[in-house]
């Protein structure tokens, strides 16, 4: 007798993805919400539609799932935005969530979660600060009315954001916490050396595929070189024990860039193109794509990042249990109100600094609101608090409350936006994620 669970979980994901698509269409509702409600009832009430034990097969599932969870977001980042607004990127990305993890981890002289050393403390709002690119656009997506530069800095922090918390870590929470102490020289250093690295192999790997697009003249091609780049960049950095999650961004974003580089180039009059060695080295009179062959290409990967985000969720509903989020409640509250509070008064920061310096433009008192609730969290929190050894002592308190969490970040904050953008804000503009 033949086993066809691959097949039944393939259709239940898809036609997950497919029915919430349609429901929150219906009712005007981010599909995310669907997806985690779906994810969990399913999970729970009809275990034949998920025949496989997909906790038993994590490690396979994160390698899978990764790659297509960040590559939509960074392909759809425009170099034309990215050199606008780089240092503000930068702030939100790297700056700001090393400063909120070091402010949470300030928490442990506070006492506020009794038995967690200091180590634990920065592993747990490292993994409770690291937002989730899909999450973010499925929300988002719906909104109309907001302004570009808020656009660009929430695709580019979404995905910042989660490199720096993942180095944050695996390279200074997760070796203090288990070994209770740490050297905080050496252990800068290496995730300094890891940040150089990852987007040195990314840049590398960026240019490498973007000479290669220009062998492909279909979309197809163009878009599985695209996955093939993301998951080629995962595994050889995670290989060569640095960030695989920076590389892939960095790898991705590059060749996106030198791609947009040679459009731009290509609408520009024949005397207005100069014949730099780097223009040369570029091969620039062929063509790697084009704008309308990327539309698909983001729009594919973006189905796929959905994908990807369901196998996820279905973990986190084998995670969640009502009796032990009710045990933890008190936990989850405050970790939840301490990552808001902290990502609140942080992006308040940048809102600060960009009336005071010049390289950072202002977001104004909409921005802050806007930038404070797209904090949602999601997969990789989910996929960070697996990859704490058994042996950890307090590791259901981090998995309890890390699904709390998640839960009420998407709820909390998608509820929180979606009534701001449904009743307060109607201006009949383009939508946050449209081209």
């Amino acid at each position: 007798m033949h086993s066809f669970a691959p097949e039944i979980i393939l259709i239940t994901i898809l036609g997950l993805v497919v029915f919430s698509d349609a429901i929150a269409n219906k009712l005007k509702i981010p599909s995310v919400f669907i997806l985690l409600i779906g994810s969990y009832t399913i999970y729970t009430y009809v275990p034949m539609a998920v025949p496989i034990d997909l906790t038993q097969h994590f490690d396979a599932i994160i390698l899978f799932c990764i790659p297509l969870i960040f590559m939509g977001d960074a392909l759809h980042l425009h170099f034309s935005d990215l050199k606008k607004y780089g240092w503000d990127i930068f702030y939100l990305a790297v700056i700001a969530v090393s400063l909120s993890i070091t402010v949470g981890a300030s928490m442990y002289y506070l006492g506020i979660f009794e038995g967690l050393t200091i180590g634990a403390y920065v592993s747990l709002f490292a993994i409770n600060m690291a937002t989730d690119a899909v999450s973010v656009q499925s929300i988002l997506s719906r909104f109309q009315g907001i302004n570009h530069h808020i656009k660009v800095l929430i695709e580019g922090e979404s995905l910042g954001n989660d490199a720096t918390a993942v180095i944050a870590f695996f390279f200074i929470g997760l070796p203090w916490m288990m070994s209770g102490e740490i050297d905080a020289a050496s252990a800068t250093l290496d995730a300094l050396r890891v940040f150089v690295v990852s987007i040195g192999l990314g840049l590398l790997i960026g240019f490498v595929f973007y000479m290669l697009m220009k062998l492909f003249s279909d979309k197809r091609s163009e878009f599985f070189a695209f996955v093939i780049e993301a998951y080629l960049a995962y595994v050889l950095a995670e290989e060569m024990h640095v960030s695989g999650i920076l590389t892939l961004i960095v790898a991705i974003i590059a060749t996106k860039a030198w791609i947009d580089i040679d459009n731009a180039t290509l609408a520009e009059s024949e005397s207005k193109k100069s014949k730099s060695f780097m223009r040369k080295l570029r091969l620039e009179g062929i063509k790697s794509t084009t704008t309308e062959r990327l539309e698909y290409i983001y729009e594919m990967s973006k189905e796929f990042g959905y994908i990807a985000a369901v196998m996820i969720f279905f973990v986190l509903a084998e995670m969640v249990s009502l009796e032990k989020l009710w045990a933890y409640k008190t936990e989850i509250f405050i970790m939840f109100a301490l990552t808001t509070l902290i990502r609140a008064v942080s992006m308040a920061k940048f809102a600060f600094i960009g009336d005071k310096v010049k390289q950072i433009a202002p977001v104004g008192i909409e921005g802050w609101f806007i930038l404070t609730f797209s904090g949602m969290k999601g997969a990789l929190s989910i996929i960070l608090v697996h990859m704490i050894p058994a042996s950890f002592e307090h590791k259901e308190l981090f998995e309890v409350v890390t699904t709390g969490v998640v839960m009420m970040s998407i709820f909390v904050y998608g509820t929180t936006l979606w009534t701001y953008f449904t009743f307060f804000k109607k201006e009949e503009e383009q939508k946050l994620f449209q081209a």
